[in-house]
């Protein structure tokens, strides 16, 4: 593939590069990386054992949290005279809990074609190999530290599986966190080390995945599904159509839970928590 077929339309191409296993790097990611003429990523260190690996040895540009605003404006110059950049995180695909959204949102204001070149994410990656009765799901990025903060982002997500993003280390206070807010008996699946030679994922009740990796190992990249709690309500599904029907409708929370709660005879308050879940 030469230069002007690989990189013929567009100014900026956002890069999907492996989670764990080095060879999910696809052809083409490697054609659009060796012949940008730059290469955004976040630490220069860690995407240049990557790319050695595929002999690509294009320029290397820092592009993190801290210096976002910086490049932004520095990049859009850049492309604006005609070079073209692809962006890169660590692991994964940019933007999705990685350093991205700044420049996306620069760049598409100021007509920039922009294309994503798919590859490996641990929320798709997880989410294929766990047993899952809905297609419908959330994605909650990496949760919060406190306590008080995780409970209200679990209450948000009742309704729904959702995928979250934790650390080895914080993993177990998680789990104790879900059980004194939901209940030992929700279900989760936890991955961990995806794609890698250590893979594992785990299935099951909170309580039982909280006594497994209190006795085994737990380290590397970590990544679970809060499966959506069980209705218990016969009506409760019902009311969740009826929820939606009426969202899809423009009601606001306030008058779905007032129309509700006097139709199936239940506080409105729980509706209302329920119309803010969705």
């Amino acid at each position: 593939m030469t230069k002007s077929e690989s990189i013929k339309d567009f100014q900026l191409y956002i890069v999907a590069t492996p989670i764990g296993n080095k060879s999910d790097l696809s052809f083409r990611a490697i054609e659009i990386l060796k012949n940008v003429d730059l290469i955004a990523c976040e630490d220069c260190r860690t995407s240049s054992t990557l790319l050695e690996n595929y002999g690509i040895g294009t320029k290397l540009v820092s592009y993190h949290k801290f210096n976002e605003k910086q490049r932004t404006q520095e990049f859009l110059k850049l492309i604006q005279n005609g070079k073209k950049i692809a962006l890169i995180s660590d692991a994964g695909t940019p933007c999705i809990s990685d350093p991205g959204r700044v420049l996306v949102k620069e760049l598409f204001e100021n007509d920039i074609k922009i294309t994503s070149i798919p590859g490996a994410c641990a929320v798709v990656t997880l989410l294929s190999m766990v047993p899952r009765e809905s297609e419908q799901f959330a994605f909650g990025g990496f949760l919060p530290r406190v306590k008080s903060q995780q409970e209200q982002v679990f209450e948000k997500f009742k309704y729904i599986d959702t995928v979250f993003y934790e650390s080895a280390n914080r993993l177990l206070d998680t789990l104790q966190n879900i059980i004194d807010c939901r209940g030992k008996d929700v279900q989760i699946a936890v991955g961990r080390e995806l794609t890698k030679m250590f893979e594992e994922v785990k299935a099951g009740t909170v309580e039982d995945i909280f006594e497994y990796f209190k006795t085994h190992t737990l380290k590397g990249e970590i990544a679970f599904v809060l499966y959506a709690q069980k209705n218990s309500d016969e009506n409760e599904s019902e009311i969740i159509d009826k929820i939606i029907k009426l969202k899809k409708n423009n009601y606001s929370d306030k008058d779905i839970s007032q129309i509700l709660s006097v139709l199936y005879g239940i506080n409105k308050n729980k509706i209302y928590k329920m119309s803010l879940a969705i």
